[in-house]
Protein backbone atom coordinates (compact mmCIF):
# COMPACT_ATOMS: atom_id res chain seq x y z
CA UNK A 1 0.00 0.00 0.00
CA UNK A 2 1.44 3.38 -1.05
CA UNK A 3 1.12 5.23 2.25
CA UNK A 4 3.13 8.11 0.76
CA UNK A 5 -0.08 9.19 -1.02
CA UNK A 6 -2.10 9.13 2.21
CA UNK A 7 -2.54 12.21 4.39
CA UNK A 8 -0.47 12.09 7.64
CA UNK A 9 -3.64 12.49 9.73
CA UNK A 10 -5.06 9.34 8.14
CA UNK A 11 -1.84 7.39 8.72
CA UNK A 12 -1.82 8.44 12.38
CA UNK A 13 -5.47 7.47 12.73
CA UNK A 14 -4.83 4.07 11.16
CA UNK A 15 -2.07 3.35 13.66
CA UNK A 16 -4.37 4.29 16.55
CA UNK A 17 -7.06 1.96 15.19
CA UNK A 18 -4.68 -0.95 14.69
CA UNK A 19 -3.30 -0.64 18.23
CA UNK A 20 -6.76 -0.43 19.77
CA UNK A 21 -6.14 3.05 21.18
CA UNK A 22 -9.38 4.31 19.65
CA UNK A 23 -12.22 1.84 20.06
CA UNK A 24 -15.99 1.99 20.17
CA UNK A 25 -18.26 2.81 17.22
CA UNK A 26 -18.85 6.44 18.16
CA UNK A 27 -15.23 7.25 19.01
CA UNK A 28 -13.99 5.67 15.79
CA UNK A 29 -16.61 7.47 13.71
CA UNK A 30 -15.86 10.89 15.21
CA UNK A 31 -12.09 10.47 14.87
CA UNK A 32 -12.51 9.42 11.22
CA UNK A 33 -14.66 12.44 10.39
CA UNK A 34 -12.23 14.82 12.12
CA UNK A 35 -9.33 13.34 10.15
CA UNK A 36 -11.28 13.69 6.89
CA UNK A 37 -11.99 17.31 7.81
CA UNK A 38 -8.25 17.88 7.96
CA UNK A 39 -7.80 16.17 4.59
CA UNK A 40 -10.46 18.43 3.04
CA UNK A 41 -9.03 21.63 4.56
CA UNK A 42 -5.57 20.91 3.15
CA UNK A 43 -6.81 19.67 -0.22
CA UNK A 44 -6.20 21.63 -3.41
CA UNK A 45 -7.67 20.65 -6.77
CA UNK A 46 -5.03 19.66 -9.35
CA UNK A 47 -4.99 21.49 -12.67
CA UNK A 48 -7.54 20.25 -15.21
CA UNK A 49 -9.33 18.12 -12.61
CA UNK A 50 -12.77 18.43 -11.08
CA UNK A 51 -12.92 18.87 -7.30
CA UNK A 52 -15.77 16.45 -6.64
CA UNK A 53 -14.22 13.56 -8.56
CA UNK A 54 -10.62 14.08 -7.44
CA UNK A 55 -11.51 14.66 -3.77
CA UNK A 56 -13.70 11.57 -3.72
CA UNK A 57 -10.77 9.59 -5.14
CA UNK A 58 -8.48 10.96 -2.41
CA UNK A 59 -10.96 10.03 0.29
CA UNK A 60 -11.47 6.56 -1.18
CA UNK A 61 -7.69 6.05 -1.10
CA UNK A 62 -7.61 7.16 2.57
CA UNK A 63 -10.42 4.76 3.45
CA UNK A 64 -8.63 1.89 1.69
CA UNK A 65 -5.62 2.56 3.90
CA UNK A 66 -7.73 2.58 7.07
CA UNK A 67 -9.32 -0.75 6.11
CA UNK A 68 -5.84 -2.32 6.07
CA UNK A 69 -5.45 -1.17 9.69
CA UNK A 70 -8.87 -2.27 10.94
CA UNK A 71 -12.25 -3.01 9.38
CA UNK A 72 -14.63 -0.06 9.30
CA UNK A 73 -17.57 0.00 11.67
CA UNK A 74 -21.13 0.37 10.37
CA UNK A 75 -21.28 3.92 11.73
CA UNK A 76 -18.09 4.81 9.84
CA UNK A 77 -19.43 3.37 6.58
CA UNK A 78 -22.66 5.34 6.93
CA UNK A 79 -20.74 8.55 7.64
CA UNK A 80 -18.47 8.02 4.62
CA UNK A 81 -21.48 7.33 2.40
CA UNK A 82 -23.12 10.59 3.51
CA UNK A 83 -19.91 12.56 2.94
CA UNK A 84 -19.41 11.11 -0.55
CA UNK A 85 -23.00 11.95 -1.42
CA UNK A 86 -22.38 15.58 -0.45
CA UNK A 87 -19.13 15.67 -2.43
CA UNK A 88 -20.89 14.36 -5.54
CA UNK A 89 -23.46 17.17 -5.30
CA UNK A 90 -20.81 19.90 -5.55
CA UNK A 91 -21.15 21.77 -8.83
CA UNK A 92 -17.99 22.35 -10.92
CA UNK A 93 -18.84 26.08 -10.93
CA UNK A 94 -18.55 26.36 -7.14
CA UNK A 95 -15.37 28.01 -5.87
CA UNK A 96 -12.93 25.57 -4.25
CA UNK A 97 -12.79 27.48 -0.96
CA UNK A 98 -16.59 27.60 -0.69
CA UNK A 99 -16.89 23.92 -1.57
CA UNK A 100 -14.38 22.93 1.11
CA UNK A 101 -16.14 25.09 3.70
CA UNK A 102 -19.47 23.43 2.87
CA UNK A 103 -17.97 19.97 3.34
CA UNK A 104 -16.28 20.92 6.61
CA UNK A 105 -19.57 22.39 7.86
CA UNK A 106 -21.41 19.24 6.79
CA UNK A 107 -19.04 17.08 8.88
CA UNK A 108 -19.51 19.36 11.91
CA UNK A 109 -23.27 19.16 11.48
CA UNK A 110 -23.20 15.38 11.03
CA UNK A 111 -21.23 14.88 14.25
CA UNK A 112 -23.49 17.24 16.17
CA UNK A 113 -26.81 15.86 14.93
CA UNK A 114 -26.09 12.16 14.43
CA UNK A 115 -23.92 11.62 17.49
CA UNK A 116 -24.12 14.33 20.17
CA UNK A 117 -27.75 15.43 19.83
CA UNK A 118 -28.82 11.84 19.20
CA UNK A 119 -27.12 10.78 22.43
CA UNK A 120 -28.81 13.63 24.33
CA UNK A 121 -32.22 12.52 23.05
CA UNK A 122 -31.51 8.94 24.09
CA UNK A 123 -30.46 10.16 27.57
CA UNK A 124 -33.89 11.78 27.99
CA UNK A 125 -35.71 8.61 26.96
CA UNK A 126 -33.44 6.37 29.04
CA UNK A 127 -34.17 8.28 32.25
CA UNK A 128 -37.82 7.31 31.91
CA UNK A 129 -36.82 3.63 31.85
CA UNK A 130 -34.86 3.76 35.11
CA UNK A 131 -36.89 3.41 38.29
CA UNK A 132 -35.79 3.69 41.90
CA UNK A 133 -34.20 0.51 43.29
CA UNK A 134 -33.58 -0.90 39.81
CA UNK A 135 -30.72 -3.38 39.45
CA UNK A 136 -29.36 -2.88 35.95
CA UNK A 137 -27.02 -5.29 34.19
CA UNK A 138 -24.66 -3.81 31.59
CA UNK A 139 -22.09 -5.59 29.46
CA UNK A 140 -18.58 -4.64 28.45
CA UNK A 141 -17.76 -0.99 27.70
CA UNK A 142 -20.52 0.78 25.75
CA UNK A 143 -19.80 4.51 26.00
CA UNK A 144 -23.47 5.37 25.38
CA UNK A 145 -24.76 3.09 28.17
CA UNK A 146 -22.07 4.39 30.49
CA UNK A 147 -23.09 8.01 29.90
CA UNK A 148 -26.79 7.12 30.28
CA UNK A 149 -26.18 5.71 33.75
CA UNK A 150 -23.98 8.62 34.79
CA UNK A 151 -26.61 11.08 33.55
CA UNK A 152 -29.35 9.22 35.46
CA UNK A 153 -27.27 9.36 38.65
CA UNK A 154 -26.85 13.12 38.24
CA UNK A 155 -30.64 13.40 38.09
CA UNK A 156 -30.92 11.68 41.50
CA UNK A 157 -32.10 8.30 40.26
CA UNK A 158 -31.53 5.54 42.85
CA UNK A 159 -30.29 2.34 41.23
CA UNK A 160 -27.40 -0.10 41.23
CA UNK A 161 -25.46 -1.64 38.36
CA UNK A 162 -23.97 -5.07 37.75
CA UNK A 163 -21.18 -4.82 35.17
CA UNK A 164 -20.64 -8.09 33.30
CA UNK A 165 -17.26 -8.52 31.63
CA UNK A 166 -15.41 -11.10 29.55
CA UNK A 167 -11.97 -11.89 28.23
CA UNK A 168 -9.89 -10.96 26.36
CA UNK A 169 -10.72 -7.24 26.18
CA UNK A 170 -12.09 -6.80 29.71
CA UNK A 171 -13.66 -3.49 28.67
CA UNK A 172 -16.05 -3.61 31.60
CA UNK A 173 -13.28 -2.41 33.90
CA UNK A 174 -13.45 1.05 32.31
CA UNK A 175 -17.21 1.05 32.82
CA UNK A 176 -16.84 0.18 36.51
CA UNK A 177 -14.19 2.86 36.98
CA UNK A 178 -16.33 5.56 35.34
CA UNK A 179 -19.50 4.61 37.24
CA UNK A 180 -17.81 4.39 40.64
CA UNK A 181 -16.19 7.80 40.12
CA UNK A 182 -19.66 9.23 39.61
CA UNK A 183 -21.13 7.62 42.71
CA UNK A 184 -23.01 4.74 41.07
CA UNK A 185 -23.25 1.60 43.21
CA UNK A 186 -21.61 -1.21 41.21
CA UNK A 187 -20.90 -4.92 41.25
CA UNK A 188 -18.50 -6.60 38.83
CA UNK A 189 -18.77 -10.17 37.55
CA UNK A 190 -17.41 -12.20 34.67
CA UNK A 191 -19.79 -13.58 32.09
CA UNK A 192 -19.36 -17.08 33.55
CA UNK A 193 -21.35 -15.87 36.59
CA UNK A 194 -24.18 -14.33 34.59
CA UNK A 195 -26.82 -16.82 35.78
CA UNK A 196 -26.15 -15.73 39.37
CA UNK A 197 -26.20 -12.01 38.52
CA UNK A 198 -29.36 -12.26 36.42
CA UNK A 199 -31.39 -13.47 39.42
CA UNK A 200 -30.97 -10.02 40.99
CA UNK A 201 -31.51 -7.94 37.85
CA UNK A 202 -34.59 -5.93 36.93
CA UNK A 203 -33.33 -4.67 33.55
CA UNK A 204 -30.51 -5.21 31.06
CA UNK A 205 -29.04 -2.15 29.31
CA UNK A 206 -26.93 -2.79 26.22
CA UNK A 207 -25.18 -0.75 23.57
CA UNK A 208 -24.90 -1.81 19.94
CA UNK A 209 -22.30 -1.77 17.21
CA UNK A 210 -25.09 -1.89 14.63
CA UNK A 211 -28.78 -2.68 14.16
CA UNK A 212 -29.38 -4.76 11.03
CA UNK A 213 -32.33 -4.66 8.65
CA UNK A 214 -33.58 -8.10 9.75
CA UNK A 215 -33.79 -6.91 13.37
CA UNK A 216 -30.59 -8.54 14.61
CA UNK A 217 -28.37 -6.53 16.94
CA UNK A 218 -24.64 -6.60 16.25
CA UNK A 219 -22.66 -6.00 19.42
CA UNK A 220 -19.63 -7.12 21.42
CA UNK A 221 -19.15 -10.90 21.49
CA UNK A 222 -21.01 -12.27 24.50
CA UNK A 223 -24.05 -10.01 24.13
CA UNK A 224 -26.20 -12.78 22.67
CA UNK A 225 -25.40 -15.07 25.60
CA UNK A 226 -26.39 -12.33 28.02
CA UNK A 227 -29.69 -11.79 26.20
CA UNK A 228 -30.46 -15.52 26.20
CA UNK A 229 -29.98 -15.61 29.96
CA UNK A 230 -32.17 -12.50 30.39
CA UNK A 231 -34.90 -14.20 28.35
CA UNK A 232 -34.70 -17.27 30.60
CA UNK A 233 -35.16 -15.09 33.69
CA UNK A 234 -37.79 -12.83 32.02
CA UNK A 235 -35.63 -9.73 32.47
CA UNK A 236 -36.34 -7.01 29.86
CA UNK A 237 -33.46 -6.18 27.50
CA UNK A 238 -33.17 -2.56 26.36
CA UNK A 239 -30.73 -1.80 23.53
CA UNK A 240 -29.61 1.81 23.09
CA UNK A 241 -28.57 2.60 19.53
CA UNK A 242 -28.36 5.81 17.50
CA UNK A 243 -29.87 5.56 14.03
CA UNK A 244 -26.54 6.33 12.34
CA UNK A 245 -25.63 2.75 13.33
CA UNK A 246 -28.58 1.25 11.45
CA UNK A 247 -27.50 -0.92 8.53
CA UNK A 248 -29.23 -2.38 5.48
CA UNK A 249 -27.19 -5.56 5.94
CA UNK A 250 -28.95 -8.81 6.78
CA UNK A 251 -27.14 -11.39 8.88
CA UNK A 252 -28.28 -14.11 11.28
CA UNK A 253 -25.03 -15.62 12.55
CA UNK A 254 -21.53 -14.56 13.58
CA UNK A 255 -19.61 -16.43 10.89
CA UNK A 256 -20.80 -15.11 7.52
CA UNK A 257 -19.19 -11.75 8.27
CA UNK A 258 -17.36 -10.65 11.40
CA UNK A 259 -14.18 -8.97 12.57
CA UNK A 260 -11.33 -11.15 13.77
CA UNK A 261 -9.18 -9.84 16.60
CA UNK A 262 -5.64 -11.00 17.33
CA UNK A 263 -5.83 -14.70 18.35
CA UNK A 264 -2.81 -14.21 20.62
CA UNK A 265 -5.03 -12.10 22.89
CA UNK A 266 -6.78 -15.32 23.95
CA UNK A 267 -3.68 -16.97 25.41
CA UNK A 268 -2.57 -14.19 27.76
CA UNK A 269 -3.61 -14.69 31.39
CA UNK A 270 -2.64 -12.36 34.24
CA UNK A 271 -0.07 -13.81 36.65
CA UNK A 272 0.08 -17.09 34.73
CA UNK A 273 2.48 -18.41 32.10
CA UNK A 274 1.16 -18.49 28.55
CA UNK A 275 0.73 -22.22 28.06
CA UNK A 276 -0.20 -21.81 24.39
CA UNK A 277 2.64 -19.52 23.34
CA UNK A 278 3.64 -21.88 20.52
CA UNK A 279 0.06 -22.70 19.47
CA UNK A 280 0.85 -21.96 15.80
CA UNK A 281 3.10 -25.02 15.69
CA UNK A 282 0.07 -27.30 16.20
CA UNK A 283 -1.63 -27.87 12.85
CA UNK A 284 -4.79 -29.20 14.50
CA UNK A 285 -5.27 -26.10 16.71
CA UNK A 286 -6.94 -22.87 15.63
CA UNK A 287 -7.70 -19.90 17.88
CA UNK A 288 -10.77 -17.89 16.93
CA UNK A 289 -11.19 -14.45 18.49
CA UNK A 290 -14.45 -12.98 17.17
CA UNK A 291 -15.10 -9.34 18.00
CA UNK A 292 -18.89 -9.27 17.57
CA UNK A 293 -21.93 -11.49 17.81
CA UNK A 294 -25.50 -11.15 16.52
CA UNK A 295 -28.51 -11.17 18.83
CA UNK A 296 -31.86 -12.25 17.31
CA UNK A 297 -34.78 -9.81 17.67
CA UNK A 298 -36.83 -12.16 19.85
CA UNK A 299 -34.25 -11.72 22.64
CA UNK A 300 -34.51 -7.90 22.61
CA UNK A 301 -37.44 -6.16 24.29
CA UNK A 302 -37.02 -2.71 22.68
CA UNK A 303 -34.46 -0.59 20.86
CA UNK A 304 -34.23 2.98 22.14
CA UNK A 305 -33.10 5.53 19.54
CA UNK A 306 -33.17 9.32 19.25
CA UNK A 307 -36.38 8.89 17.23
CA UNK A 308 -38.14 6.97 19.99
CA UNK A 309 -38.59 3.50 21.41
CA UNK A 310 -39.11 0.90 18.70
CA UNK A 311 -39.23 -2.90 18.38
CA UNK A 312 -36.52 -4.60 16.32
CA UNK A 313 -39.09 -5.18 13.58
CA UNK A 314 -39.24 -1.40 12.96
CA UNK A 315 -35.55 -1.08 12.07
CA UNK A 316 -36.21 -1.50 8.30
CA UNK A 317 -38.91 1.19 8.54
CA UNK A 318 -36.38 3.67 9.95
CA UNK A 319 -33.91 2.70 7.22
CA UNK A 320 -36.54 3.35 4.54
CA UNK A 321 -37.39 6.77 6.00
CA UNK A 322 -33.69 7.68 6.14
CA UNK A 323 -33.31 6.80 2.46
CA UNK A 324 -36.26 8.97 1.48
CA UNK A 325 -34.99 12.08 3.31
Amino acid sequence: FKSCNVHPAIIQLGLLYSRGLICGSNARCISLLRALQQVIREYSTPTEKELSRDLEHRIRHSIDFLVTCRHLSVSMRNAIRSLKRNISLISPEVDEKDAKEKLVDFIDRYIKEKLYLAADAIFMKAKEKIEDDDVIIVYSGSSLVREILIDAKKHSKRFSVIVVDSRPRMEGKKTVEALVKNGVECSYVLISAISYAMQKATKVFLGAHAALANGYIMSRAGTSLLCMMAKAYTVPVLVFCETHKFSERVQADSFVSNELADPDDLIHLDNQPDCLTDWKSYESLTLLNLVYDFTPPELVTVVITELGTIPCSSIPVVLRVQQET
